[in-house]
């Protein structure tokens, strides 16, 4: 029977400026590797239209590259060039559902791994010529460090594709800047030894790339352009890594890049309810938004709760310290302004709406064998 204010809080509008979403959710982005020459096609259209059927509030797509040394898998859709017109249909087809959509602008930085992409011979470079991988995978290529000119290019790749997708119709646009890809190569010191404006000892000095980004693509598309911004601490197989240890460091990274024009910032934890500071129930998300005083997504396993496979571990079963009214409650006490679901929406498009109807026992759950052909290095 459908109770019509649970979850009352999750099926909220949400409003920030021009941008209005119909409720509190998202879809994460997660890379799926299945375009064939880099183009959205058919399929894609119709993978995220039944999604947008499906209740969401708002859909981040994929990453998508803003260049041919950005991409760092094969099979991606790429974001500019003569990919750039296929996203229309999409953008149309997404809205036609009555939901909202951004696309995610990628650049890998220094995780490329040669051959990859549309231009197999593309350049690898990343702040410094260093790399802290995977300690599992240290076959990964060294980089090139960037000089002024390459960091130039890139920075008005993104101000490109930014652009483009505000001529196409999106509602706003993602900058990654998350899980050890070129913006947070730059924020973080294992990554970054660059001794210019670009590098430093201090956070304040390795963020001056990602504000300098930021403010660039927002004086291009305007005051009124929403501007997401997602971030993290881990990085690709280093779910320990912090760029930030206390809420001090935290609040140095985060106020400079909020003043340069963020809207939104997109908080990734690998699991949503758990705290990120000693001495303070707040996750990553409630932190974020204390100290910006800026909306914030929170994300990491919702919707999932299944037995998964760790790459470096037998299987086991993960003990899920969540719940959904947990989740409509912390929202509704302000600790952040929306959620954000991955995996749960490969399983089954129409999560949302059997969520908010209370119809939980018919979600088709996420399974990791079933339902990864679509991948998630994001």
């Amino acid at each position: 029977m459908k109770v019509d204010n649970y979850l009352s809080a999750l099926k909220q509008p949400f409003k920030l400026g021009a941008l209005e979403l119909r409720n509190r959710s998202v879809m994460a982005p997660m890379t799926r590797m299945q375009t064939s020459d880099n183009q959205v096609d058919d399929k894609m259209v119709e993978y995220y239209r039944q999604r947008a059927a499906g209740g969401l509030g708002l859909i981040i797509t994929e990453g998508v590259p803003v260049n041919d040394s950005a991409h760092g898998y094969d099979n991606v859709p790429s974001f500019y060039g003569e990919s750039i017109e296929s996203w229309r249909p999409l953008v149309e087809a997404v809205h036609a559902e009555g939901a909202k959509i951004m696309p995610q602008l990628w650049h890998v930085g220094s995780v490329r791994q040669a051959g990859k992409g549309p231009n197999p011979l593309s350049p690898i470079y990343g702040p410094s010529a260093k790399i802290f991988p995977d300690p599992n995978n240290t076959g990964l290529d060294l980089p090139t460090e960037m000089t002024a000119e390459q960091i130039e290019q890139v920075i008005g790749d993104f101000v490109n594709a930014a652009v483009a997708a505000k001529d196409l119709g999106f509602d706003g646009i993602e900058l990654h800047g998350a899980h050890g890809y070129l913006l947070d190569q730059f924020m973080w010191q294992q990554t970054n030894v660059r001794l210019d404006e670009f590098g430093g000892d201090t956070i304040a000095e390795r963020i001056n790339f990602v504000s300098t980004l930021v403010k660039r693509v927002r004086a291009a598309v305007g005051p009124d352009f929403p501007i997401v911004l997602r971030i993290s601490q881990w990085k690709m197989g280093n779910y320990q890594a912090k760029n930030a240890a206390t809420p001090e460091e935290l609040a140095e990274q985060l106020l400079p890049l909020a003043e340069a024009g963020v809207d939104i910032f997109h908080a990734s934890t690998r699991r949503w309810w758990q705290a990120e500071f000693a001495g303070s129930v707040l996750n990553y998300a409630g932190w974020i938004q204390k100290i910006t005083g800026k909306p914030t997504m929170t994300v990491g396993n919702i919707g999932v709760d299944h037995a998964y496979k760790d790459s470096r571990q037998q299987r086991k079963n993960t003990i899920i310290e969540q719940s959904y009214e947990q989740l409509d409650q912390r929202l509704a006490l302000g600790e952040f302004d929306l959620f954000a679901i991955g995996r749960a929406l490969l399983a089954d498009a129409n999560f949302v709406n059997k969520l908010f109807d209370n119809k939980e026992s018919e979600i088709i759950n996420f399974n990791l064998e079933r339902h990864m052909p679509y991948k998630s290095y994001e």
